[in-house]
């Protein structure tokens, strides 16, 4: 009889999300302020830092500020620690990207494909991950066509009695935060909770273009974005709210299918160095 491992057995699969990354060319500022390469790096960094290592990382869209090849081939430099440590990295398109570029600067990355759209999915562990395209080609906004639903119905289909994560660029849903309401999914979104809700097995909506951490009720399961690297949309529940952003604390998501509960947990990571561990007990007894 083959042993079986206990603690691998009821180990969490889990998934890393990162989003917004907004890389520019070295020496280049974002909004002639922010280093968002050196931001990024300390996000690898606190994701290699982690007590368990991630099954995989999805990088949810915004890889670049502009799409151009030196844009990512920075970018391209800047996940090599991960895949280094053995992290499979997956990347998607967001409103500030270029399919071709993307596709042209990572070839070995066969999973982005051909053709109109990239979206692809992945299996690991227990979990299966469906990559959605919500991109419109120089728009800020996102759209969901006829052909994108049918392709996710058509993935969500075969996908029967496995936990599935959708993650996607633009959330489907009202942020109430105005100006990123204004280019937020302009079209499929009703039709995409339909067939969320078609599909007990979603687990998770994960989205980005928000640069903030979000969560709402979908479907029946979650959907939630996550911040960025670097700068955050500012917190301002107006439907005319200014379009700015801010240096608030950057964070990203770890989500964590327990074998056991058979659910998804989901935490919020700050990205940095911070002091500690500091232990609570000393001998047994409780540090006063």
């Amino acid at each position: 009889m083959k042993a079986v491992n206990l603690d691998t057995a009821i180990a969490p699969t889990i998934l890393v999300q990162l989003t917004d990354l907004h890389i520019r060319e070295p020496g280049r500022l974002a909004y002639r302020r922010v280093d968002t390469s050196s931001y990024f790096r300390a996000m690898v960094d606190s994701v290699l830092t982690l007590k368990q290592k991630p099954h995989v990382v999805v990088i949810s869209g915004d890889l670049t500020d502009f799409g151009r090849p030196a844009e990512y081939s920075s970018l391209r430099a800047q996940i090599a620690p991960l895949e280094a440590a053995g992290l499979p990295v997956y990347l998607m398109p967001g409103n500030h990207d270029s399919r071709a570029e993307l596709r042209k600067s990572f070839p070995a990355h066969a999973y982005l494909g051909e053709g109109s759209f990239i979206q692809f999915v992945v299996d690991f562990g227990p979990l299966r991950l469906i990559a959605l395209d919500t991109c419109v080609p120089e728009r800020s906004e996102g759209a969901l066509d006829v052909e994108r639903l049918a392709w996710l119905e058509d993935a969500l289909a075969a996908s029967r009695g496995r936990p599935v994560v959708i993650a996607m660029h633009h959330p489907p849903f009202r942020t109430l935060i105005g100006h990123m309401d204004k280019i937020g999914l302009l079209a499929g979104a009703p039709e995409l909770e339909a067939i969320v809700s078609r599909h007990t097995n979603v687990e998770r909506v994960i989205c980005g273009h928000l640069h903030r951490a979000i969560e709402v009720r979908f479907g029946g399961t979650i959907a939630c974005t996550a911040p960025g690297p670097a700068h955050q949309v500012c917190l301002d529940l107006d439907a005319d709210a200014v379009s700015a952003w801010t240096l608030e604390p950057p964070a990203f998501r770890v989500f964590a299918w327990d074998p056991l509960g058979l659910r998804m947990v989901t935490h919020l990571v700050a990205s940095g160095a911070f002091e500690g561990p500091y232990p609570f007990f000393e001998n047994g007894v409780l540090i006063d």
